[in-house]
């Protein structure tokens, strides 16, 4: 491959594959099927201590290293605030990273397109449980039953994975630069068999996402990054979020993206995936923003400036009929650990992992960035394990 450049600061081949999101092992964290009923501005159930600043500052301490070119955390709520960073903006420079920067938020993304339809349901312009084959005819085929808009915000849907431009990092990364369309993404998912009866299984995947990205493209007229912003980005006060449709750049202040590969002759190697076109990723997971925007977004979701009352409910509303489900009708994942429970979304595009997490009374929240270098892998990221254990506790 070409436009490889090696860096010695590394110290040979990778030893750890990275994660694309939380690792669900984490301090024993288990997913719950239960359904909670939240207020719209709770009061703290439980005291969580302050952040542990001395262990945040360990956890993404060293770095550029094999894992990560570069961290930005943000811990809050009631108990205290941590801020920090660390590594470098890019290799060839070795600068600071940009604490301030923007970055690939990937599937985060999903929470902003559920506020989006969330509110459109408060305007009473989308019913949540009316078949999206009423709002969207023809995009499904007849072997598909009818599959109500809760059960695309919830993965229920029992749609497939639609298409896309290859199946390894070799090929994706040869059509970086090309556009596929999310409606020819929905339009692949629609012509195969269905994966399962709609609301018998919860199967977390980007096509729900993509098809309530143009769910909310034809009841609103306008394009998903416009209502998105008007009804979500602009509410919660998320100046510095956009949606890059088909521009491959990040704009503004940003710290470089790295994937590692392994060079012909064995040693591991950092190409730069900054620069992507990624609009097939579309309101599933095509974002760009920063860590105190995420946090905006948390805070003002939770407390229910972005989607009133009662759709709020959906938000923290997972299906208690389905056997290990965990995801909500909000976009966020449901874990328990240490007794509290958090809600999570994380996000993995090449050069950039992101989460958000926080419990339901903000007493405690998390929002990060970290520039791993296998950011699409399943396996657990060290740096991000150390962050999460140290900002969680």
């Amino acid at each position: 491959m070409r436009d490889i450049r090696r860096r010695s600061i590394l110290g040979g081949a990778l030893a750890v594959p990275l994660t694309a999101g939380l690792p669900t092992g984490l301090a024993s964290a288990t997913a719950s099927t239960t359904t909670p009923a939240p207020a719209p501005a709770p009061t703290p159930a439980h005291s969580t201590s302050a952040p542990d600043a001395e262990a945040l500052r360990t956890a993404i301490a060293g770095l550029p290293d094999a894992n990560a070119t570069a961290a930005l955390v943000r811990v809050g709520g009631t108990d205290g605030r941590w801020r920090g960073s660390s590594g470098v903006h890019d290799l060839e420079s070795g600068r600071p990273a940009d604490p301030d920067a923007r970055f690939r938020a990937g599937s985060t993304t999903k929470v902003v397109t559920a506020a989006t339809v969330l509110r459109l349901a408060h305007e009473g312009r989308i019913d949540l449980d009316t078949p999206v084959q009423h709002y969207l005819p023809g995009l499904l085929g007849g072997r598909f039953r009818p599959v109500a808009v809760r059960q695309l915000l919830d993965h229920t849907s029992g749609i497939p994975a639609g298409d896309g431009l290859g199946t390894t990092f070799e090929e994706v990364y040869a059509h970086r630069f090309d556009t596929l369309t999310p409606q020819r993404v929905a339009a692949s998912a629609g012509a195969k068999e269905p994966e399962f009866r709609p609301g018998t299984r919860q199967h977390y995947l980007n096509i729900n996402y993509t098809f309530l990205g143009l769910l909310v493209e034809r009841v609103t007229g306008r394009p998903y990054a416009c209502a998105a912003a008007r009804l979500v980005l602009t509410p919660a006060g998320m100046r510095d979020t956009y949606f890059p449709a088909t521009d491959p750049r990040i704009l503004g202040p940003h710290n470089r993206g790295y994937q590692a590969v392994r060079g012909a002759d064995g040693t591991t190697e950092f190409l730069d995936v900054t620069e992507w076109n990624q609009a097939d990723r579309f309101a599933a997971g095509d974002m760009i923003s920063t860590t105190a925007d995420l946090e905006r977004l948390l805070t003002g979701l939770f407390r229910g400036r972005i989607v009133p009352r009662p759709q709020l409910r959906q938000v923290f509303s997972v299906p208690s009929d389905i056997t290990g489900a965990s995801y909500s009708a909000g976009g966020l994942q449901r874990f328990e650990s240490g007794g509290k429970v958090y809600w999570v979304k994380s996000g993995g595009r090449y050069g950039y992992n992101s989460a958000i997490a926080a419990t339901r009374d903000l007493s405690r929240t998390l929002v990060y960035s970290v520039n791993s270098t296998d950011a699409k892998s399943e396996d657990a990221n060290p740096v991000i394990v150390r962050l999460i254990t140290a900002a969680l506790k």
